[in-house]
């Protein structure tokens, strides 16, 4: 790849952020220096290996590679036969565990990373080096006297020798007589002898070899002749633990060297898993995906396209869709300055190299993108003094450069083509420039101003239009790419925006008046697009509004519906009861017919029978009633006045006279009430009419013949208490048995359930107490059990 186009894309910045992301050192550098892969079944092998590492990203473990250092130098240097000090022999204990670890651990998980666990496969699985060096010396560097027995025995005689000349010393200072030739009563070590501070003045006192003196010469460090046969075995004792201590490591660092190709396979391997997981963690950082991998003359494809430094740096970025497809072969993109034109071809070609070297790009699932040989770029092209170069002469030796590794393998980006010279020859140089890198069968992505540009597309197939966009209102660019159109580069509205004059861009806006040109017809294409943006928000939250009330009424009709079931059920269950206790009563009656057939049983068995049958009939109003509802029920029907509804909680059609707030007032046949909203289901139909007296002979018969009144019926002897309180139960008892004995009855029947049986036990008691009851007694089994009381009143 060119130098100068991976430094104009960023490709330093972001092998930089991979490296951030290592934990080694050698992956690190691996990162730094990221290859380029050669074709495209790498590319796909090497996305595969990072989805396999994100994968156990994911799921909270990483790969082992703790310990591993930087022993490659260490290696090296154990390889030409050099005796490495102890800590560069930890640091290769530290790789081997690693590289067992690290084996041990992707084989393991085959089934879940198999490319990762291919990789992992050649490290080594010994790790008795480790266990050696491990042995022999110290986390701190310090050779164990675990390292040899004949190390352990010179320490050992080492330190038997210093308690032993240490002892000799403290009674020397001890002793009056040699305490009172000395500087002061300490010892201390010169040249690794136990020696005084002596007078100078009484050397002759105190015999033995001088090893040092003050600097004012007062005080000499003396090593007492006592002393000196001692201190000449503990000389001794010590060179031979250090020629036994460099024995040791010569001899490890043979074991490193007999290992050392192996281990330097194994640390390349090591960093190329760090860098995989370090490409892992950078994907997900990026939210990035494997793009599918094409041949250059498809094009390419890529949703939801970001900046990867942008995102990286945490900045908001505006996603884009940035598609070129066949048989264009150069996409054209304008707008303003500042609205993203150059980041969104860039984004593209650090999209092709990231893609290169094995790395998920910044898109959404279901890009595709093809594996360039070649990415070429003139993106930041810069006068140069020294070289006599103007800002227009370095761009087109940049395109020279281009222009000679164009082909049908290359992506070339260029931003603001041929601009920086007169505009119309710019725009002939531009498009011949165009026309040649499209022969040449390249993939070419540029920017520009200029409108001769903006309108090949309009006439040749191998060129596409996009545009960033540009809030008219706002004065702002979006940064959003829109494909298929050309835009207007609104310079009068950023010089606007960036504060220049009013007056200053309005004369300027006036002498464009005149022009004419495609810029022209593009601001006015511009604003007609804005306008339309416009309109489409306005229907857009129009529409949000009617949904939003649709919704609403919907609630409200499916809470009346839920209304009205349960107050069927209620109803339901209601007449359910005096349905069975009707029955009851008819066997009660057609028992005693039979035990003792009677007129007035006979009667009174008829009336019974009656009022079954108006039970039943209720029972069937009931149903039919539901059903009519539900089947007149007005899917999303609005309650407005005039409305037919259904009043929920009354089980009654009325009329909408007028809405306010959350309540209706209604008319319900005659009378007038207010209802809550959520209590009325819309019903199909119009309204029944008012009451009044303009009303046609027939209907006034019906209602005549409703009205007219019923045969004379006898009052029932038996009392329906179900429901009731005590207090009310016993006020209705005291006046049922009241009638019933003025009329000379002799039995009647209390119905009041079961229950709690709270209802039946207070009746009980007070007609206990009654002057009208002579006795009482439950019900035998055909009368209803003990859910009724029979009463025989006092004669």
């Amino acid at each position: 790849m060119d130098p100068r186009t991976l430094t104009e894309l960023g490709w330093p910045e972001l092998c930089e952020a991979l490296a951030a992301r290592c934990r080694l050192p050698a992956g690190q550098r691996a990162a730094r220096t990221l290859p380029f892969l050669d074709g495209a079944a790498e590319v796909r092998e090497e996305l595969r290996r990072v989805e396999e590492a994100r994968r156990l990203s994911e799921l909270g473990v990483a790969i082992p590679l703790a310990g591993a250092g930087a022993a490659e130098e260490q290696l090296g240097r154990a390889a030409r036969g050099g005796v490495l000090d102890p800590l560069a022999l930890r640091e290769v204990a530290g790789l081997v565990r690693a590289a067992v670890r690290s084996r041990a651990f992707l084989v393991g998980r085959a089934a879940e990373g198999p490319l990762l666990a291919a990789l992992a496969e050649p490290l080594s699985d010994d790790d008795r080096l480790a266990d050696d060096i491990e042995g022999a010396i110290e986390p701190s560097g310090a050779i164990s006297d675990r390292a040899s027995p004949a190390l352990a025995a010179c320490r050992e005689r080492s330190r038997g020798l210093h308690r032993a000349l240490k002892t000799q010393v403290e009674a020397m200072l001890a002793d009056a007589e040699v305490a009172g030739h000395l500087r002061d009563r300490y010892f201390t070590i010169r040249n690794d002898r136990y020696v005084l501070p002596v007078l100078a003045s009484a050397r002759s006192a105190l015999p033995g070899i001088v090893h040092n003196a003050s600097q004012s010469g007062q005080t000499l460090f003396v090593e007492p002749e006592s002393m000196v046969e001692l201190g000449n075995e503990l000389s001794i004792a010590s060179a031979m633990a250090a020629e036994e201590e460099q024995r040791v490591l010569r001899e490890l660092s043979e074991g490193v060297e007999r290992r050392a190709g192996a281990l330097l396979a194994d640390a390349a391997v090591l960093a190329r898993l760090d860098r995989l997981e370090a490409a892992a963690r950078l994907a997900s950082d990026l939210d990035a995906h494997a793009p599918e991998v094409g041949a250059p003359a498809g094009g390419f494809e890529l949703l939801s396209l970001r900046h990867p430094l942008l995102a990286l740096q945490g900045k908001k970025v505006v996603p884009s869709h940035v598609r070129l497809l066949p048989p264009a072969r150069a996409l054209v993109v304008s707008g303003p300055n500042g609205g993203g034109k150059t980041v969104s071809i860039t984004a593209v070609g650090l999209s092709a190299l990231m893609l290169r070297a094995g790395l998920p790009v910044a898109a959404a699932l279901g890009s595709r993108l093809p594996c360039y040989a070649e990415v070429r770029a003139a993106v930041d092209e810069r006068g140069d003094l020294a070289r006599d170069l103007s800002t227009f002469t370095a761009h087109l030796t940049a395109v020279k450069g281009i222009l000679a590794a164009a082909g049908p393998r290359a992506l070339v980006l260029v931003d603001e083509i041929a601009a920086d010279t007169d505009p119309r020859e710019g725009a002939a140089l531009a498009s011949a420039i165009l026309e040649a890198l499209s022969g040449a069968g390249a993939t070419v992505l540029v920017t520009t101003h200029l409108d001769e540009l903006k309108a090949l597309a309009l006439s040749d197939p191998r060129y596409a239009n996009a545009r960033v966009g540009f809030d008219a209102e706002r004065l702002a660019p979006t940064f959003q790419l829109h494909l298929g159109s050309p835009g207007s580069s609104s310079a009068l509205e950023v010089a606007r925006r960036v504060g220049l004059p009013g007056p200053l861009v309005d004369r300027a806006r006036e002498a464009l008046a005149g022009g004419g040109s495609l810029a022209s017809a593009l601001r006015a294409l511009e604003e007609e697009r804005a306008g339309l943006q416009s309109e489409r928000r306005r229907a857009e939250e129009s529409r949000t509004r009617a949904a939003e009330a649709e919704r609403a009424a919907r609630h409200r009709e499916e809470a009346a519906r839920r209304a009205e079931r349960e107050a069927a059920a209620r109803l339901g269950e209601a007449v359910a009861d005096e349905i069975e206790a009707a029955r009851g009563e008819v066997a009660a009656l057609l028992a005693s017919l039979q035990a003792a057939p009677t007129v007035k049983k006979a009667t009174e068995a008829a009336r019974q029978l009656e009022a079954w049958q108006a039970t039943v009939a209720r029972a069937g109003q009931v149903a039919e009633a539901q059903a009519r509802t539900v089947a007149e029920a007005a899917p999303g029907g609005r309650i407005e006045r005039g409305a037919r509804v259904r009043v929920v909680s009354l089980g009654q059609e009325a009329e909408v006279l007028e809405l306010g707030g959350e309540e209706a007032l209604l008319r319900v046949g005659s009378l007038k009430v207010r209802r809550p909203l959520s209590d009325l289901l819309a019903l199909k139909g119009s309204a029944p009419a008012a009451p009044g007296f303009a009303r046609s002979r027939s209907e006034k018969l019906r209602t005549a013949e409703e009205k007219r009144p019923g045969e004379l019926r006898l009052p029932e002897r038996k009392l329906d208490a179900r429901g009731l309180r005590v207090e009310e139960l016993l006020r209705e008892v005291d006046r049922f048995l009241d009638a019933l004995y003025a009329e000379g009855a002799g039995e009647c029947v209390i119905l009041h359930g079961h229950g709690t049986g709270a209802l039946k036990h207070s009746l009980r008691e007070h007609l206990s107490a009654s002057p009208y009851v002579g006795s009482f007694r439950a019900g035998d089994r055909h009368e209803g059990g003990d859910a009724v009381t029979v009463v025989s009143l006092r004669r």
